[in-house]
């Protein structure tokens, strides 16, 4: 994974880190999500971001991890209103309704959400990901890759129109004869790809959240010789990080084709290098609405696909060349 147990820490209540250089031009404050760094995905994928930060900046680095709850939220959020931070970075999307009420309380104080774009205020960044251009990404090296003809997507039903339409155009622009199928899911991935594996399916995408090890497993049994219809190819898989987390092993790492990253250290930085610099990221997400921020994508490098399969790797500039083109600005 590209965030793991090397990039962990202990962050049990308040940590605090500073940069290797001589004086601090800031405080940075994080509020992790629950479990903190170590977890294999928005945390640990938060960490990797300070610190690529910390070697281009000057700044001390607080942080928090809550316990999930609401209650808990908020006090950790509030106990870094105290810190004078130059920025408080919120990690996921459940901080939205935390974060609202208190930046019009402290609208001195900057905070930045990662995962959210629905707070109308002017102190609070909003980061999020094109979901439908990493779908795009995934669903044209799925065609590339399928040898049954047979591709399918695994997503949730709040994810629909982000993935769905990404995806589908991703499969169309790689290959048309190409078969695309969507399931939806509002609990347990692992059941639905079993039920597409069942149709002749040996190319699944799971845009999904959480741990992948669970999905990984039927992809394993599936494989196996005794399951395996004659003459059937293996089936493989393409996940989105770091929305989805596995723990990699010689008996599930061939499976695993390529990932789509959603490259959460780069807008970590990039919040921290503009919040060193007395400015933020304030690109219009929706005028109506009030929402500002940044939007990353492929034309920023915020989203990328990473090639595990050699023979995928041999069109790694095809993918890359196709999804260019279609969101160009």
């Amino acid at each position: 994974m590209k965030f793991r147990a090397a990039l962990a820490i202990a962050a049990i209540g308040l940590s605090i880190f500073s940069a290797p250089q001589a004086s601090a031009a800031g405080n940075i404050c994080i509020a992790y999500d629950t479990g903190g760094p170590g977890d294999r995905s928005f945390n640990d994928a938060t960490l990797a971001g300070v610190k690529k930060a910390q070697s281009q900046y000057s700044f001390t680095f607080e942080s928090v991890v809550t316990d999930g709850t609401n209650a808990d939220r908020t006090k950790r959020i509030r106990t870094l209103t105290t810190k004078s931070c130059t920025t408080i970075i919120a990690v996921g999307g459940q901080y939205a309704r935390i974060i609202e009420p208190l930046a019009i309380e402290f609208p001195n104080t900057q905070f930045a959400i990662i995962g959210d774009a629905s707070i109308p205020s002017l102190n609070v960044t909003s980061i999020i990901f094109s979901e439908n251009e990493a779908a795009f990404l995934a669903g044209y090296s799925a065609a590339l890759a399928t040898k049954s003809g047979k591709v399918a997507m695994v997503t949730t039903p709040s994810n629909a129109d982000g993935y769905e339409n990404g995806f589908l155009l991703g499969v169309a622009a790689a290959k048309k004869n190409v078969r695309s199928f969507v399931k939806y899911t509002a609990t347990e991935s692992v059941v639905s790809a079993k039920a597409l594996i069942t149709l002749g399916i040996d190319v699944i995408y799971d845009a999904t959240t959480g741990s992948a090890d669970g999905l990984f497993e039927a992809i394993v049994k599936a494989n196996t010789s005794k399951n395996r219809k004659k003459n059937a190819p293996e089936v493989n898989l393409i996940i989105t990080e770091p929305d989805l987390y596995l723990s990699v092993t010689p008996a599930t790492s061939k499976y695993l084709i390529a990932s789509v990253v959603k490259r959460v250290d780069i807008a970590v930085s990039a919040i921290i290098g503009k919040a060193i610099n007395n400015s933020q990221l304030s690109d219009v997400i929706d005028a109506k609405a009030g929402i500002y921020g940044h939007r990353y994508g492929i034309g920023d490098k915020g989203i990328e696909i990473v090639i595990k399969s050699k023979p995928l790797a041999a069109q790694s500039a095809a993918i890359n060349a196709a999804a260019s083109a279609a969101y160009a600005n």
